[in-house]
């Protein structure tokens, strides 16, 4: 009998060991090895810069395109794996559940199917780019084994790269704000209105939102955890308003690390390719940026660009009534990979698919999803050949093609012109249909499956207001250029979803901008860098209700520092730190459709968070946010919603608020008359932003905290008299 158990216990024990070798192992036999792309050769020149920022050169266009790849790599390989790995649907096998919940978007939304479908057709150059670049990660990957997180990720080849684009480019609109609350069972955001049916309501009747909500949005977006916050700033200022250069400022808010950190380079080809910018990891182009004779900068916009279907199914649930006839519900299962500790489980899940798109089921009901932009990749040609415009009409023919799903455009170019363009593949609804839009529509009428966009003519759009100057602050585009100037929202169709919101940095810009007689640089320094509220929208929301609250003791003095701030958040005076904690979820709030959080709530929670870890409620504001990277901290100004961006922040052990999203990369570019364009940038930590041991991982910190911008070599003179390191990459 002994025996028998001593050799079941062996056997017991030698099936656990195999199944964890099983599970630790599957899945890079499961995924298989990809597709090399289409042999060729490839060299590039990189010159790094005193600040590291690599300017590559090469013959041709592809060539650019590989030194990309490889100086990318150098500076952020893990990064670019992530990216890589949400392409191929294997995120969940280097991030766990997050990583899973991406590669299940990536299945409900067939990006790879959007990429095999549409790859193909794209111009011969277009791909030639896609498949240079994809070749530059593989040779990176190839010569640095050591560096991989997951077996057989590479080599990868054009269209898998495309495949990213497609799973990333609808999070920027808010589709993340869509599914999620559909795949959870949660209510849909407040813009889809009272009369949602089929979902929780309070004793008033309204639909019920809970929080946790919001946080399976953002593990469901393949953009990082503060997707939704995404900001931004632009401005433009023509000659006659700066007193001297056309003037564009780009001013991005992305989070600082990550699948959606810039990336500043420059580029150029013996092909006409001389650009510089930045894009975001996986990306073989610059996204924002400028070349000798023009640049634009983006925004992110909020419109309506996802509809939601309630389906009528059948008994079964196979089938879904469209019509008047049942049509087949497409089902595929697909195998998601969620790494716990040292092993990675196949998980198994269906994703299901109707003629309108990608379909969720709940226990409300089984919906499906359309959005702008869908089953398309022209935006991969289209940022190709704004890149190489030279003037406006050439900039605004690619515009016109309705390629990049969304993000508004600032422009600004040598010949004087100013644009801002209001950009988004707004979906082509139908005007004779009495339906709401932003509720849930029925699924089974095929005559409310809109298909394409409208046309550009239809969209908001300024070129050379009188007044001068544009900008945006992801605010509605019916101010933009100041009185006399702006659009009115009259003269577009509701239809069109168009968001009708302010921020506090547009009521600040619109009014510094306004009540400036000349924006030169000093001005427009002023108003870049300006820290301060305007008492409306949702900062007068949480100020009233400050006023009333009914409090006493410590909570008392913490509501009447509060009270008596400035609304500046600059670094002096009294408040600034209570005020920081509370405004943030406000603004959040706001921008997300959601919800205020309770005021008495929030002001404990930051009266406890300054008592606890300052022993006092109002410590400086530069103490408690911080610019942390390695061993510098530095100390920060700005809030969540000003024109100096410190939107949101990690809180550390020590109490203090890590900057994880804000001001990020920030290009000047000016030109002067009968000059040559010239610019500078900054990031917030340096070139090399996973590379501890590199001098340029944290380089950039203290001139970024002080406001300071350096300067952009854009022609190759400047870039070999300033050269730190030079050399060549090439394939094998």
């Amino acid at each position: 009998m002994r025996k028998w158990l001593v050799g079941g216990g062996f056997g017991l024990l030698a099936l656990v060991i195999f199944g964890f070798i099983g599970l630790a192992t599957w899945e890079p036999f499961f995924a298989e090895r990809g597709a090399e792309p289409p042999a060729e050769t490839y060299s590039a020149e990189i010159i790094r810069d005193e600040y590291g920022v690599p300017h590559i050169y090469g013959a041709r266009d592809a060539d650019v395109a590989f030194g990309i790849a490889m100086a990318h790599a150098e500076d952020d390989f893990t990064t670019l794996q992530d990216v890589i790995a949400m392409s191929r649907g294997r995120f969940g096998a280097i991030a766990g559940q997050d990583g899973a919940a991406v590669d299940y978007v990536y299945h409900l939304l067939d990006a790879r199917g959007t990429a095999e479908r549409n790859y193909p057709g794209l111009p011969a150059d277009t791909r030639a780019l896609f498949d240079a670049y994809a070749s530059g990660l593989n040779q990176y990957a190839a010569d640095h084994p050591a560096e991989l997180k997951l077996a057989n990720l590479f080599p990868v080849n054009g269209m898998d790269v495309a495949a990213g684009f497609a799973l990333r480019q609808p999070f920027f609109f808010g589709l993340n704000g869509v599914i999620q609350p559909l795949v959870s069972g949660e209510p849909l955001r407040r813009e889809f209105g009272p009369d949602i049916p089929g979902f929780p309501r309070d004793a008033q009747g309204n639909v019920v939102e809970t929080p946790a909500a919001e946080q399976t949005a953002r593990n469901f977006s393949p953009l990082g955890a503060d997707a939704a916050l995404a900001g931004s700033n632009a401005f433009a200022v023509a000659p006659a308003k700066s007193g001297g250069p056309t003037t564009l400022i780009s001013n991005s808010h992305q989070p600082l690390r990550g699948g959606v950190a810039w990336y500043e380079f420059s580029v150029e080809s013996e092909e006409g390719w001389h650009f510089t910018g930045a894009n975001f990891p996986g990306s073989p182009f610059p996204f924002l940026g400028h070349n000798r004779h023009l640049g634009w900068t983006n925004t992110v916009n909020r419109p309506d660009m996802v509809d939601v279907y309630q389906l009528e199914m059948n008994e079964a649930g196979d089938q879904y009534m469209l019509d008047g006839e049942w049509r087949d519900l497409e089902e595929k299962t697909v195998t998601l990979p969620v790494k716990l500790g040292p092993i990675v489980l196949p998980i198994r899940q269906t994703v299901y698919r109707s003629i309108h798109g990608p379909v969720v089921r709940n226990d409300n009901g089984t919906f499906a999803i359309r959005y702008g932009g869908i089953d398309q990749l022209n935006q991969l040609d289209a940022y190709y050949r704004l890149n190489k415009a030279t003037n406006l009409e050439e900039w605004q023919a690619q515009m016109a093609r309705m390629a990049i799903p969304s993000t508004n455009f600032i422009y600004a170019d040598e010949a004087g012109n100013i644009a801002y363009v209001y950009n988004a593949a707004l979906p082509d609804r139908p005007e004779d249909t009495e339906q709401n839009w932003r509720g849930i529509l029925p699924g089974d009428r095929s005559d409310l499956i809109w298909n394409g966009a409208v046309e550009y003519a239809e969209l908001p759009k300024l070129i050379n207001p009188a007044s001068g100057w544009l900008y945006n602050s992801n605010n509605e585009p019916y101010t933009a250029a100041g009185a006399g100037s702006d659009l009115s929202p009259d003269d577009f169709s509701p239809i069109l979803g168009v968001e009708r919101k302010q921020t506090n940095r547009s009521l600040r810009a619109f009014k510094l901008m306004s009540e400036a007689n000349l924006l030169d640089r000093a001005n427009l320094e002023r108003i870049k860098y300006d820290t301060a509220y305007e008492r409306e929208s949702y900062v007068d929301d949480l100020f009233t209700a400050a006023e009333a609250l009914d409090v006493d003791g410590e909570l008392a003095e913490a509501r009447d520092l509060l009270l008596g701030w400035d609304f500046t958040a600059d670094n002096e005076g009294a408040g600034d730190a209570i005020a920081l904690l509370m405004i943030r979820d406000f603004m959040s709030a706001e921008y997300g459709n959601r919800p205020y959080p309770d005021v008495e709530e929030k002001l404990r929670e930051a009266t406890d968070h300054l008592i606890t870890h300052f022993g006092i409620l109002d410590p400086p504001m530069s103490d408690l946010l911080r610019l942390r990277q390695g061993d510098v901290d530095l100390p920060l100004d700005g809030g969540s919603d000003t024109l100096r961006a410190s939107t949101t922040w990690q809180v550390d052990d020590d109490g203090r608020l890590q900057l994880v999203h804000g001001d990020s990369f920030i290009q000047w570019v000016e030109w002067n008359e009968g000059e040559p364009v010239s610019s500078r940038s900054i990031q917030p930590f340096g070139s090399a932003t996973t590379r501890p041991h590199s001098r340029h991982y944290t380089d950039q910190m203290q001139m970024f905290v002080d406001h300071e911008l350096k300067p952009v070599h854009f022609w190759r003179e400047d870039v070999l008299a300033n050269a730190s390191r030079r050399y060549v990459v090439e394939s094998n």
